[in-house]
């Protein structure tokens, strides 16, 4: 089957890309609002681009009636915002933060989570996530309906027991994170295996 998206209407391009383009990592972006409370959101078009410099790209559409979404308008404002990694033990909270609730509601209120203050940026970070990314925005890109953000990383706050002793990789025994495929269906990353290039002389020999 051939699909033009350039003819396609935008739910069936949607369809189509988030069925074929997965598993997406979630990240669950914490915002701080013009009155101080805190924002949680979790976003599946999300992705790191770059080390050098510390490169996160989240994509936010507008809410169902066309307003922009709480996280777009506080990280307008304040040009930060945290990326929380998602694993099994903050699905509930992921949801919960999902559910499109009025500015004034704080959805980590809601969900009961614990949060702290973030180190280098002024919005909250989550103590129970796998890793959290405090992000100043690099810049945005806008599209008539979706905002790209470009952040930088600028501190981390690394759950203790995900790195291996030397603190260098995560232990994938601990860390699996929780990813998007399409509709309400997730994977989780805890079947990790390893693939080995061949060599290149052999296959030139």
């Amino acid at each position: 089957m051939e699909f033009d998206l350039t003819c396609l209407d935008s739910q069936d391009r949607y369809r189509l890309l988030t069925n074929f383009v997965g598993p997406r990592p979630v990240a669950l972006v914490t915002t701080r609002n013009q009155s101080g409370a805190n924002n949680g959101a979790p976003m599946s078009f999300f992705n790191v681009f770059s080390h050098d410099p510390a490169i996160l790209a989240l994509g936010i559409q507008p809410r169902l009636d066309g307003r922009e979404k709480d996280t777009v308008a506080n990280i307008r404002r304040s040009g930060q915002f945290t990326v929380n990694m998602v694993d099994m033990p903050l699905s509930r909270t992921m949801l919960v933060c999902g559910l499109g609730v009025e500015t004034d509601v704080d959805e980590l209120e809601l969900a009961g989570e614990r949060v702290a203050d973030g180190v280098q940026v002024d919005c909250c970070w989550l103590p129970a996530s796998p890793c959290a990314m405090e992000c100043r925005v690099d810049r945005l890109i806008e599209y008539p309906r979706r905002v790209i953000v470009l952040g930088e990383v600028v501190h981390m706050h690394v759950r203790g027991d995900c790195l291996d002793p030397a603190g260098r990789y995560v232990d994938p025994s601990i860390y699996h994170p929780i990813a998007r495929l399409h509709a309400d269906n997730y994977i989780v990353a805890d079947q990790q295996f390893e693939l080995k290039a061949p060599q290149l002389d052999e296959l030139l020999s």
